[in-house]
């Protein structure tokens, strides 16, 4: 569309305006600032068609010469209501500026009563989308209106509502029409279609989109029509199609794309009709079906379109008389053309609505068998129409490419070849440039086409290279509510792994997702904003600075208030896995102290893990779970309910996810680091659903649920209660056959607390009539447990590693028993003085076997590099456990791994100074 000032043309269409006309005399002060108010007028109304009609009102209440430029016709010719709030309120404010309101696009029907209350007289277009709702009062209202109407199109939701009445009062009440879509209604009859052949004489453009009955021997009543489309409506009868259509002596172009029209019925359509050119046929199964026919070139001198033949090649053999630059693809050289033909114009507009419109409603479906045209043909075509002056075709060949690379939208799961195709083809810097556009439909579908792609790392790669980031981190701050959503979910994708944490950060992404989470918290209506905020935080906050910036920036307390307050599930299990992330780098920096002590935080993450949805449930309590390794947090949580709750997460989740499983059996694990808590967990009735967990064929789950148990049978009553409930046998299993090496040491750890003796007296003084019966019992479980540890340690044995080491006082011997020995993970691990005290009590045991797990134990916590490896030598040192471990290491008739063992704890010892506790 263009329009006149002052003699001087500007097209807005193609985003394209011309600053070549600015005052050269227009310049800077002394301070180098602009003065607005001196802006020739001309420039000043190129600003605000730049905005949309909210931003043009505001910025026409800065000053009486801007207000008088800001309702100047030629801003208010089209009006996009989509994305802005629209009722009859808001529709008042605007009626002064409406008089010559051209073009208007709506979303949903109760946008219509907003519509009616601009008094837009002239208004010539009408366009709606999100009209599922839509009845045929509010139709029939909008069109007896609008008398000057001459476009009317609603779709592409189905409009089953819509019946072949309000289509007649459509009719009647608008003689101007030219262009009628609609999407989706249940039946199009005869006297309806008669109507519109009646009392619409211009009306040169039909399209019954999506509909489950239109009479198609009345549409060939409609002489005037030019351009006609049914694609995707279903019971057609085709032998009336091709005995009445043929008779349309206008008819130039027809679109039966996915519909089961057969290659016999296109022949004889093709065979009586004069004036056809062109027909599309694109995912029509029984016509892609039939090669044989597709690759026959008698047409007729028509052109047939389809998934299996060259589209761009077929639309360039309409125009085979047309000067063009390559005629490889036609829609890109005719707009370059400077001489334009109105035809020529009408059929390719047409063609690209058209195609776009087949092309989405595919990609939504996702047949099968479709990769060689996405890749061959499709990816190039949405990529085309992108480019297209048509505002329409551009949104929904970005919306197709956000769509048709999604696999499984659950899970996150794009197909690689269509996603890099897109990348090759120089998709990413088109979606760009669109998103950097001052209409917000197209920001809207380009950043979401942006998100989805980012999930592939290559193409994510080459969004921030193109400078992505710094466009979506803009986007994100915007009033609309889809723009926003989308440009956060960009982020929340690019945000995954490593790459590009550093760079949203730098580009300010951290403090725009914490401002929106609050804006659009106290706004209402924005789930879908705040979902994808949190999202994105959880993935910045699971690096260390990045998670400093966020703290920093009020993420906390933001995350906090979503929390507590945020009954959306999605929202709550983003914002619990940002919380856990924050307190995930408790040895680094003081957020988990920080999340723990922020009013209401360990509250809010109790109630969440009693959830229906378990996602929820199992962020929350992965937050608890890394909460629990600060100390005060730890004895919080508990005084907040921790214990009761979590050992009902565990006792609930037997049928969940595994990682659900081990994060509740993980938060157990945290909690009973604390004695207190432990025996607690245990009178709870938290034993029976760890030795659940401890089953689980999941590496994870039985390894948090082996470090839980490990903790609970440090106290005699638990260590009871795990073999009145059948948990020997389990731990044994775990220690003998895991993969995990881990879940063995921390079963083997359990087994030998168990069995240090300590049981035998809880067991003697609660005894009553069964307690010879326990006695034998324990002896056997005893026997069965001693045999496995004994088992284990073997596994990280060498015999002539050992005999080597036994027989030389040479560090390298102990180093290479050392390396073999050592279990990577085990130096996360952190012990109290009780602990190591109870380990260094067990070097003397007279069970060589026990000797030997305490020995193996304090190398694996004493190993230099370890995350505790400090304390636990000081502990040992502030013990005087040295002494105990040389009599080990010479113990006569001691085994030689016990003695080895020692022997690497001594030399542990030995590289830290002796200290003491402060």
């Amino acid at each position: 569309m263009s329009r006149r000032v002052r003699r001087r043309v500007l097209t807005r269409g193609k985003e394209k305006l011309d600053y070549s006309e600015i005052d050269e005399s227009l310049s800077l002060d002394d301070r180098g600032v602009l003065d607005w108010t001196r802006l020739p007028d001309d420039t000043a109304i190129q600003l605000f068609s730049c905005l949309n009609y909210r931003d043009r009102a505001s910025l026409s209440s800065t000053c009486r010469t801007w207000r008088t430029l800001g309702k100047s016709p030629c801003l208010w010719q089209a009006l996009d209501l989509r994305f802005h709030k629209c009722d009859p309120a808001s529709a008042s404010l605007l009626v002064s500026r409406c008089e010559n309101l051209h073009k208007l696009r709506f979303r949903g029907p109760d946008s219509v009563d907003a519509i009616i209350n601009l008094q837009a007289k002239n208004l010539r277009e009408i366009s709606g989308d999100s009209c599922r709702k839509m009845t045929d009062a509010t139709l029939s209202v909008l069109a007896a209106r609008h008398e000057s109407l001459e476009c009317l199109m609603i779709g592409p939701d189905f409009c089953e509502r819509i019946s072949s009445d309000a289509l007649k009062a459509v009719a009647i009440c608008c003689p101007k029409l030219r262009k009628l879509r609609l999407s989706g209604m249940h039946e199009v009859d005869a006297d309806a279609i008669n109507a519109l052949a009646k009392h619409c004489p211009k009306l040169t453009d039909i399209g019954f989109i999506d509909c489950r009955k239109v009479d198609e021997t009345a549409l060939g009543n409609v002489a005037s029509v030019r351009f006609l489309s049914v694609a995707g409506t279903t019971h057609m009868k085709w032998h009336l199609v091709s005995q009445h259509w043929s008779k349309l002596r206008d008819l130039v172009a027809l679109d039966v794309s996915r519909t089961d029209i057969t290659p016999t019925i296109i022949s004889r359509f093709f065979s009586s009709s004069i004036s056809l050119k062109v027909l599309c046929a694109l995912n029509c199964p029984l016509l892609d079906t039939d090669p044989t026919y597709l690759s026959n070139k008698n047409h007729k001198g028509k052109v047939l379109l389809a998934f299996s033949t060259d589209i761009l090649k077929g639309v360039s053999a309409l125009f085979a008389d047309t000067p063009m630059t390559s005629k490889t693809n036609c829609f890109l050289d005719w707009r370059n053309t400077k001489v334009k033909d109105g035809r020529t114009d009408e059929v390719l507009n047409w063609l690209e609505w058209i195609i776009s419109n087949s092309l989405l409603r595919v990609s939504e479906s996702n047949p099968p068998g479709l990769d060689s045209f996405w890749l061959n043909q499709g990816t190039s075509l949405l990529l085309t129409f992108m480019q297209s002056p048509q505002e329409e075709v551009q949104e929904r060949a970005a919306t197709a490419l956000a769509t048709f690379v999604v696999i499984d939208d659950e899970n996150a799961c794009i197909d690689t070849g269509r996603a890099e195709a897109v990348m090759r083809d120089g998709g990413i810097r088109l979606l760009l440039d669109i998103a950097r556009s001052w209409r917000d439909g197209l920001q809207s579908e380009a950043a979401k086409a942006i998100a989805n792609l980012s999930v592939n790392a290559n193409v994510a790669k080459a969004v921030a290279d193109e400078g992505g980031i710094n466009v979506l981190v803009n986007l994100v701050s915007s009033v609309n509510r889809m723009v926003a959503e989308e440009a956060a979910g960009g982020l929340w994708n690019l945000s995954v792994g490593d790459d590009h944490k550093g760079t949203i950060a730098e580009a300010g992404a951290v403090k725009a997702l914490v401002d929106i989470i609050y804006k659009w918290s106290r706004s209402g209506g924005g789930d879908g904003v705040l979902e994808r905020a949190a999202g994105a935080l959880a993935n910045l906050a699971a690096d260390d600075g990045c998670s400093r910036e966020v703290a920093s920036a009020g993420g906390v307390q933001a995350l906090v208030m979503l929390a507590r307050t945020y009954k959306v599930e999605g929202v709550q299990e983003q914002a619990a896995r940002a919380l856990a992330n924050l307190a995930a780098h408790g040895d680094s920096n003081t957020n988990n102290a920080a999340v723990g002590q922020e009013a209401g935080a360990l509250e809010a993450l109790l109630q969440l893990t009693r959830s229906t949805h378990d996602g929820v449930r199992q962020e929350a309590a992965g937050a608890l779970w890394n909460l629990s390794f600060d100390d005060r947090n730890r004895e919080a949580i508990a005084a907040a309910g921790g214990v009761e709750a979590l050992v009902s997460l565990a006792q609930s989740c037997s049928g969940s996810s595994h990682g659900l499983q081990e994060r509740a059996a993980g938060a157990l694990w945290g909690l009973s680091v604390s004695e207190t808590n432990s025996i607690a967990i245990g009178q709870e009735g938290g034993v029976a659903p760890l030795i659940a967990l401890a089953r689980s064929d999941a590496e994870d789950v039985h390894e948090t649920a082996a470090g839980a148990l490990w903790n609970l049978a440090f106290n005699p009553g638990n260590a009871l209660r795990i073999v009145e409930e059948g948990g020997v046998p389990d731990l044994v299993h775990l220690c003998s056959s895991s993969v995990s090496k881990m879940a063995r040491f921390m079963s083997a750890l359990a087994l030998a607390y168990m069995f240090d003796g300590r049981l035998d007296e809880i067991a003697v003084v609660g005894t009553s009539t069964e307690s010879g019966s326990k006695s034998v019992n324990l002896d056997g479980f005893r026997r069965m447990a001693m045999k496995h540890i004994e088992a284990f340690l073997l596994t990280f044995s060498d015999p002539q590693a050992f005999a080597a080491a036994a027989a030389s006082s040479a560090p390298a011997a102990l180093t290479q028993i050392t390396e073999a020995a050592r279990i990577q993970e085990a130096g996360h691990l952190r012990c109290s003085g009780a602990e190591i005290g109870r380990f260094v009590l067990m070097l003397r045991n007279p069970s060589p076997i026990l000797k030997g797990c305490a020995a193996f134990a304090l190398l694996q916590f004493t190993v230099p590099g370890g995350r505790h490896a400090v304390l636990h030598v000081r502990l040992l040192q502030n013990t005087g456990a040295q002494r105990v471990l040389r009599a080990a290491a010479a113990a006569a008739g001691a085994p030689i791994q016990a003695k080895i063992f020692a022997r690497i704890v001594l030399r542990n010892l030995e590289q830290h100074p002796p200290e003491t506790l402060v």
